[in-house]
């Protein structure tokens, strides 16, 4: 174990982090390579990347699929799994609770109610009103929850629970909205409940890019209070941990690292639950180590979920959201399965 040391923070980490952290980087632009190139107007990887850097490759036709098509989608893509993946991760340290996700605790229902409620409602709204109202509907989901679940401190379980019941009211809510819009609406709506980067532009890559320059940092400078909070209520104020403090900051990242991601690409499930439990295979359950690993894992999986529905069953595309959640449901399954048996 190396340890690194500043005035602010100081974690350690295994001396295998960084290899495994470069080979998963590398294998997460391989998969960005591979799904740039691939589609109905296919571009070999040498091409794709001689354009990324401004070499002409004497077509001047990849410059616009690369560049306007198919780059921002594939960013975006990654930089989602990357949003989802940590705040997977985080709560799931938060809670104590391996099967704890944001799609399953009520944070990615509260986004999909309001930006549902926005598409059905309010079918003029401008373009920009989605995204924020998604946001904003994290975030008031992740105050009730808090808030409900406080009793003279927030208990982890209470956090499950009350997290659960409030997903179900607000699942219930986006179904009701579905049943009586219009076909035209409705069908809009179904596409974002789905998950899906479909259409993703630059504008969407710079308006998640802030929040991923901010709360990721964020998210992995929080890293050793996590550990301390995982231990348990009671150990982490005996080690003199601000409890209360520290859970709300994560809360707040996790929280802002979900809505921004609902935002962009709807809900896309179960990303957040995958990532964290293949990252704890790799590399153990600390979370300096854990979370990089994570952030990386959910931007290669997003990106390669997105490859799978652009591809396998082409001139069809499935969102990508369907993918994660063919991957996760059956993953899902076999969680509570090997839990049951311990």
């Amino acid at each position: 174990m190396n340890e690194w040391r500043s005035p602010v923070l100081s974690f350690r980490f295994d001396r295998r982090v960084p290899a495994i952290g470069l080979l998963l980087a590398v294998i997460g632009f391989a998969a960005i390579i591979l799904n740039v190139g691939r589609g109905e107007y296919p571009i070999v990887g040498f091409d794709i990347v001689r354009t990324l850097f401004g070499i002409n490759t004497g077509n001047p036709d990849h410059a616009f699929v690369i560049h306007t098509l198919r780059l921002p989608r594939t960013l975006v893509a990654f930089m989602v799994g990357v949003a989802l993946a940590l705040s997977g991760a985080i709560f799931q340290g938060l809670t104590r609770n391996p099967l704890a996700d944001p799609s399953m605790i009520g944070i990615n229902t509260g986004a999909s109610l309001a930006a549902v409620s926005v598409i059905v409602l309010f079918p003029d709204a401008p373009i920009y009103a989605l995204p924020f109202s998604a946001f904003v509907g994290a975030a008031v989901m992740a105050a009730l929850i808090y808030g409900l679940a406080w009793n003279k401190g927030s208990s982890p379980i209470l956090l499950i629970l009350m997290g659960i019941g409030l997903s179900a009211i607000a699942s219930a809510f986006t179904s009701l909205l579905i049943t009586f819009g219009s076909i035209y609406d409705v069908s809009q709506a179904l596409v974002w409940l789905a998950g899906s980067v479909y259409g993703r532009t630059w504008e969407q890559v710079f308006s998640l890019l802030p929040w991923i320059i901010v709360f990721v940092p964020a998210a992995f400078g929080l890293a050793r209070h996590l550990n301390v909070l995982n231990l348990g209520e009671d150990i982490a104020k005996g080690l003199g941990s601000r409890v209360e403090w520290q859970r709300g900051l994560l809360v707040i990242v996790a929280v802002g690292l979900a809505g921004a991601s609902v935002a962009t690409a709807g809900t896309i499930g179960f990303v957040g639950l995958i990532a964290p439990h293949v990252g704890r295979q790799i590399v153990g359950n600390r979370h300096e180590e854990l979370l990089p690993i994570s952030a990386l894992l959910g931007g290669v999986l997003v990106v390669l979920a997105d490859f799978v529905g652009r591809t396998v069953f082409a001139p069809i595309e499935l969102p990508c959201g369907v993918v994660t959640a063919a991957i996760g449901a059956p993953f899902f399954l076999y969680l509570l399965i090997r839990d049951r048996k311990k």
